[in-house]
């Protein structure tokens, strides 16, 4: 069965993504790319024998739904280059059938499983970094409370006006307690970002693509962090006058791609994908 080639090829290339993610926080172009020609490739050539060439549009469709995704994750600041090229990547393999309904229906579960996994993996994450930071974490947000602290109260004061309305609708018990605990979580979240995510690395081991962590004098120019990362110029000036510099590392966020991706090969062979239809196709 194609399906079956078009599958392993993705779960073959992610693999190695997660991989070359977890060593080195970033995914070659290279990678991504010949997932796609690969991938399309092997849609090609098996239209090409069936004289049918539904399934290679089906593919292109695929990479043009998922170059819209990955293009409104990159620029929502969701997903660095790597991970966006390598969603765009996976819209030429996933439209496993030659029914649109049922390559729609695949996407959005996709994206649902993608954002549910994702959401349990970077809380998970983001506490094991808590527990083995925990000086530097607890130093970083008794900081931030400190500096906040009017915020802080405004928002419980806020909030508990909001709870007092739960004698009027339940509803607003909830709203009460998110408005409360809002301040906290986005207080716990810089915490971590600048107490686990912060590393000193030398400037010989700089590769195109990392966050600076703050604004680096360089001659008579300064480089200012930007979500896009470094340069190639912006490296090679940085390793004239400095021999180390403070990069903000993210969370290797790939592994998110396999559970997903693996939870979806499940449903699909299974037979339960296209019984879970979220829309009336």
């Amino acid at each position: 069965m194609i399906e079956v080639v078009l599958i392993l090829i993705g779960l073959i290339w992610i693999i190695f993504a997660s991989i070359q993610d977890l060593k080195s926080r970033e995914v070659s172009n290279w990678l991504n790319f010949s997932l796609v020609v690969f991938a399309l490739g092997i849609r090609f050539f098996y239209s090409l024998f069936e004289t049918d060439f539904v399934f290679f549009y089906q593919g292109l469709i695929g990479l043009c739904v998922f170059l819209v995704l990955g293009n409104l994750f990159y620029y929502g600041r969701l997903f660095g280059g790597g991970d966006a090229k390598l969603m765009i990547a996976l819209g030429a393999v996933l439209p496993l059938s030659l029914v649109w309904e049922n390559n729609l229906n695949m996407f959005i579960w996709f994206l649902i499983l993608f954002l549910v996994v994702g959401s349990i993996y970077g809380l998970v994450w983001s506490l094991a970094l808590t527990f083995v930071n925990f000086k530097s974490f607890k130093k970083k947000f008794s900081k931030f409370a400190k500096k906040k602290s009017r915020m802080l109260v405004s928002f419980s004061v806020g909030g508990i006006g909001i709870l007092f309305l739960g004698f009027v609708d339940v509803v607003f018990l909830l709203l009460g307690a998110m408005f409360i605990l809002l301040p906290y979580f986005y207080l716990y979240a810089k915490s971590v970002d600048d107490s686990c995510m912060i590393k000193k690395i030398s400037s010989s081991n700089l590769t195109e693509g990392d966050l600076l962590y703050e604004a680096v004098k360089v001659g008579g120019k300064t480089i200012k962090p930007n979500w896009e990362g470094l340069s190639s110029l912006d490296i090679k000036n940085i390793k004239k006058f400095k021999k180390f510099i403070l990069v903000r590392q993210g969370i290797p966020f790939v592994p998110v791609f396999l559970i997903s991706y693996l939870i979806l090969v499940y449903l699909y062979f299974g037979g339960f994908l296209f019984n879970l239809k979220l829309l009336m196709l």
